[in-house]
């Protein structure tokens, strides 16, 4: 403060002097020369596009060691305008997050309003008082411990005979399971670690059968091959406690699923536009494995994931779309949190919202957020400060809310489809199994001269980490304060090292181990961390501190209990100065290896030392508090001993042991749910046996690709094989293999079984005479599946002509090629109600058995036209009872209608009577509504609200629902959770089979505001240029939203383009191009 004083005085006295005086002021680019000063362009080039905080110290130095007082005068003009508007954009930004957050609270409180009052409708009077107390009942530890244990039967070895299967999931960042490269980048830190932990030790409980922990797969000469690996081994489960053989399966394994770029590490900022792919692999994967498991412990049914657990925000987001299509629990842990990222730092004033968005792409991340909290059942915290402090800052989870919901939910009163994720607190656990604990008896450590030499030769062999550290000190055999962290601007390493060099007396009794991750150059590094770098180098030769400080440039994930073991032989101290520490791993691995800690008071470390009761809170922005705290602690040797036989006393609370129990304790409270149909599907139980084109998968697979490709070496390449020739090959001395697939193709042949496309025309007679129609779709056998979704209406929202265009061209162009006839089928993607969409296909003579589906009002009802799987016992045409019975999760009909009406009937309507009075926005669409869908015609566009600001709007009432603009923005539709056009693609896969992978979704460039899931995934997409003139993309998202490029790949060989019209040439042309791109990724 002293520096800025005399700073400023200096400042008033050149204020004076420049009065004074007429001599002209120069710019600083001038050099001193005789160019006037132009205010202008001084303000705009010096000021405005370079405002820097950190160039404020640069400039000062300057200033101090420049002689000539004219330059001196500019430079002090500099740092004035500099200074003023730095302070003018940080009040206006705190003022816009004053705004923001008094909005908000607003919002929340109408929100908590609307939904206990539409609630409140279900109780009698004595209840509705009830609602009131859950508001301001407060439960005190002893009562909720209480209630806890009498609710929830703790999960113990009884559970053993259970064969669970449970996937985790975390994207980003290089994971594997030995020689971690922790610190590596900011992906790569104690999350990669947490994942690959909690994934062994899961493993390891009685009940679960087999974890698979899922990750990027990466391809990349940047890293080592080992990420590129598709499967890793953790834990051999084939062998349980007694040595009985379990199964080949069992264990816990890393499943790495490619996506987006092949050969590229992509930071978790860029792997947005990925995550659908990410999705379809992940989900291959899970039912390949579900059928496997089925067969070895499962008794031959699939084995359905137990939950799916969700690491972080992107892999939240995977998480969710993966449980709602396979219809089983999800679990998140955020880790960290985007909100709380976000408010810190606008608080900071140097980047707006926009800014901030640009460089981390936090509005998505916020958004993938909300998303796994309208999935999630179980929201695993490591404090009860997150939970509080910044769960509490999302649109979908209100502790209050969540309180009255899980009291109406205890006493059977209906929530109308609302509904808050459960938060618990459960501290992460750790691998203790490579640590000893001894008693502290006052020669435990044995004596550290005994083991270097008392002048710091080493008699004996040492860890090498102990060298490349000591090598540093003057006196290797001073207590050492050991900081371990990443060089992170957050971890507050910079005042830990001013603390140490500004105490005289903490220099005297220790030494400083400052482990800042690995580095080979520091200017290779990214700007934060090198900064922090070059900074404590700076620090370091400020104070003089060599010989005192140790900073190693690497280390191995297995020296670090080594350099805990050497600062606990020093009678050192661990400490943790994070301005903010989510939780703080670091702090129980110091505690188990016999350090006592001192640690920032805000976060998880208050859990911590209130569990552990083994060191001391400090203010991370006190320097003095932290020197004090220090010293004290090395100095006090009774305290040193008390606090370090506290935390081994206590250390077993974050075992990982204990943290599964717990885990599966919470987890096994969920309500489980898992794919259920309510007809079965057995295999041999089909209209027609398995076709002869389909029998020949094995030999020929290879010919079915060639014919999209357009690779095929001879026109008279094609399925039909002579029977004569299979004979000889039959007979012949090829190989045994090949003979045998050749013989049961023949076998098929003998039983002349008909064509498929004979059989759909078999189909469509027996419809009309009445016959017997087949049981289940034809999609059971398709190899291809070419998904027509193009949104083409016009102004009144009704079907454009150019919609009827493109399914005759697209079918003309499939069937002009026999091969990929036989083997593919078609699908009706649309916002239109069953109805409408039967009419339209009347209207152009289309009959709808040429589609082997129809999604219809937005993915909300799925239909299999000419099979009795849509019939219903009157013979009458109806959606498929397991997908309506599927997506019913979380789903309210009636509070989603009444929520939605008032709320776009009622904007900038003050009284409740003139509300009912106005014709409003929106008014109900019976026709095109079912009971899975709420639809409404939209009036006045001008009005509407956003999709953005309604999801917000709705999560805030608890209501968890997929609504969308549709049809030109003349409808909104809401649809349940679980359900979208999207997701009903995935559907069809788990349901029958037909992987994503051969799906070819057809759209337009624009659409509804659902358009762009469609486009991503590991499906192929052709969009058609020029059919649809105009969408609903106006109403899709507000200005400050994530963008279109967060959710669709700006380039990907799975997209291809079409604009020469709708032409059945060029869409099989583009289809070709699809599939041969799709072939060589």
């Amino acid at each position: 403060m002293g520096t800025w004083r005399r700073y400023s005085t200096a400042a008033g006295r050149w204020r004076d002097e420049q009065k004074a005086s007429s001599a002209p002021v120069v710019s600083v680019r001038d050099g001193g020369g005789g160019v006037h000063f132009n205010p202008t362009k001084y303000f705009v080039e010096e000021v405005v596009t370079g405002v820097d905080e950190s160039d404020l110290h640069r400039t000062w130095i300057k200033v101090v060691a420049t002689r000539n007082s004219r330059e001196r005068n500019t430079r002090l003009e500099n740092m004035c305008w500099r200074i003023w508007h730095l302070t003018r954009k940080k009040k206006q930004l705190e003022w816009e997050d004053i705004q923001r957050v008094a909005n908000r609270r607003w919002e929340q409180e109408q929100g908590r309003r609307d939904a206990t009052d539409d609630m409140s409708e279900d109780l009698s009077e004595g209840e509705k008082g009830d609602i009131v107390g859950e508001l301001l009942h407060i439960e005190t530890p002893k009562k909720m411990l209480q209630r806890n244990i009498s609710d929830i039967q703790v999960w113990s070895d009884d559970n053993k005979e259970k064969k669970l299967y449970i996937v985790l999931i975390s994207l980003h960042g290089l994971v594997r399971g030995e020689n971690m490269e922790l610190g590596r980048d900011s992906d790569t830190g104690g999350q990669v670690k947490y994942v690959v932990e909690l994934a062994r030790a899961l493993s390891m409980m009685p009940g679960v059968y087999r974890v698979d922990l899922f990750t990027r797969q990466i391809a990349s000469p940047d890293v080592d091959w080992s990420y590129g690996e598709p499967t890793e081994m953790l834990t051999s489960g084939s062998y349980d406690a007694e040595g009985n053989d379990v199964g080949e399966s069992a264990g816990a394994y890393i499943i790495r699923i490619p996506c987006g770029p092949r050969d590229k590490y992509l930071r978790k900022e860029l792997l947005w536009p990925y995550l659908q792919e990410f999705v379809d692999g992940a989900l291959a994967h899970i039912l390949n494995m579900a059928k496997v498991l089925g067969e070895q412990v499962g008794g031959g049914h699939p084995m359905w994931p137990y939950v799916i657990h969700g690491h972080y925000a992107d892999a939240g987001d995977v998480a969710a779309l993966l449980s709602g299509a396979l219809n089983v629990p999800m679990v998140l842990t955020g880790h960290s949190l985007g909100r709380n990222k976000l408010e810190q730092l606008l608080k900071q004033g140097r980047q707006s919202k926009k800014d901030i968005n640009a460089t981390y792409k936090i509005m998505r991340r916020i958004e993938a957020e909300e998303l796994s909290l309208d999935a999630s059942e179980l929201v695993i915290t490591s404090t009860r400060q997150e939970i509080d402090e910044q769960w509490g800052l999302y649109d979908g989870f209100d502790v209050k809310l969540e309180r009255i919901l899980r009291a109406r939910a205890r006493r059977g009163v209906n929530c109308h489809g609302r509904y808050m994720p459960r938060m618990v607190v459960i501290p992460p656990g750790m691998d203790f199994s490579n640590v000893a604990i001894q008693e502290d008896t006052a020669d435990a450590d044995g004596d550290l001269k005994d083991l270097i030499g008392a002048d710091g030769a080493s008699p004996r062999s040492v860890p090498p980490i102990w060298a490349e550290v000591m090598r540093f000190f003057t006196n290797p055999h001073k207590p050492m304060i050991l900081a371990l962290s990443r060089p992170d601007p957050k971890k507050n390493i910079t005042t830990l090292l001013k603390a140490f060099g500004e105490c005289r007396s903490l220099r005297e009794l220790a030494n400083l181990t400052l482990i800042m991750g690995n580095r080979d150059d520091i200017d290779e590094m990214s700007g934060g961390n090198a900064s922090v770098l070059i900074t404590v180098l700076k620090l370091i030769d400020k104070y003089d501190l060599y010989g005192l400080v140790a900073y190693p440039k690497h280390h191995k994930q297995s020296d670090v209990p080594e350099i805990y073991r050497l600062a606990a032989k020093t009678k050192g101290v661990f400490i943790n100065p994070a301005l903010v520490e989510p939780f703080g791993l670091t702090l129980i691995e110091a505690a188990a290896h016999g350090l006592p800690m001192v640690a920032t008071k805000n976060g998880g470390p208050v859990d911590i030392q209130r569990a552990l009761n083994n060191g001391l809170l400090v203010d991370p922005h006190d320097q003095k508090a932290i020197a004090d705290a220090l010293v004290k602690l090395v100095s006090e040797k009774n305290l040193w001993h008390e606090c370090r036989k506290n935390g081994w006393r206590n250390i077993h609370l974050f075992s990982w042991p204990e943290h599964c129990r717990t885990y599966l304790t919470r987890v096994a409270a969920c309500r489980m749910r898992h794919p259920q149909w309510k007809t079965d599907t057995p295999m041999d139980d089909m209209f027609v046996e398995e076709s002869f084109g389909d029998s020949l998968t094995d030999v020929q697979e290879s010919s079915l690709r060639l014919s999209v490709d357009g690779e095929r070496s001879s026109p008279t390449a094609s399925l039909e094989y002579d029977p004569v020739e299979l004979e000889k090959v039959a007979a012949g001395k090829s190989d045994l293999e090949l003979q045998d697939q050749v013989k049961r193709i023949l076998s098929k042949i003998k039983k002349q079984t008909p064509e498929p496309q004979a059989i759909i025309n078999s189909n469509k007679q027996n419809e009309a005479s009445g016959a017997a129609i087949p049981k289940y779709p034809l999609l059971r056998r398709r190899r291809r599946l070419f998904v027509i979704a193009a949104d083409c209406y016009d102004s009144s929202g009704a079907p454009d002509k150019k919609m009827l265009q493109v399914i005759q061209e697209v079918f003309k162009a499939i069937r002009s090629d026999s091969q990929m006839s036989r083997i593919s089928g078609f699908a009706l993607s649309t916002a239109m109600s069953i109805s409408e969409a039967l009419n339209l296909l009347k209207l152009a003579k289309i009959p709808h058995t040429d589609f082997d589906a129809l999604i219809c009002s937005s993915g909300s009802e799925v239909y299999y036209p000419g099979t009795a799987q849509c019939m219903d016992a009157e013979g009458k045409f109806c959606a498929d009872p397991d997908y309506a019975t599927h997506i019913e999760y979380r789903w309210g009909y009636g509070g989603v209608k009444r929520t939605l009406t008032k709320l776009m009937n009622s904007q900038g309507v003050q009284d409740d009577k003139a509300s009912e009075k106005s014709t409003g926005i929106i008014v109900e669409d019976i026709n095109s509504s079912n009971p899975h869908c709420v639809s409404f015609i939209v009036k006045d566009t001008t009005k509407a609200m956003p999709v953005d600001d309604l999801r917000q709007k709705l999560r805030m009432r608890g209501l968890r629902c997929h609504l969308m603009y549709c049809r030109n923005a003349t409808r909104l539709q809401v649809i349940p959770l679980l359900a979208s056009r999207s997701q009903a693609l995935r559907y069809l896969f788990v349901r029958w089979g037909l992987s994503v992978t051969n799906m070819y979704v057809i759209l337009g460039e624009r659409g509804d505001t659902d358009h762009e899931e469609l486009i991503s995934g590991n499906h192929k997409t052709l969009i058609m240029e020029g059919i649809a003139e105009r969408g609903s993309e106006e109403l899709q998202r507000t200005a400050g939203s994530y963008q279109k490029e967060d959710i669709v790949p700006g380039e990907s060989p799975l997209i291809v383009y079409t604009n020469k019209g709708i032409v059945a040439e060029e869409i099989m042309k583009a289809l070709k191009e699809a599939s041969k791109a799709a072939t060589g990724m």
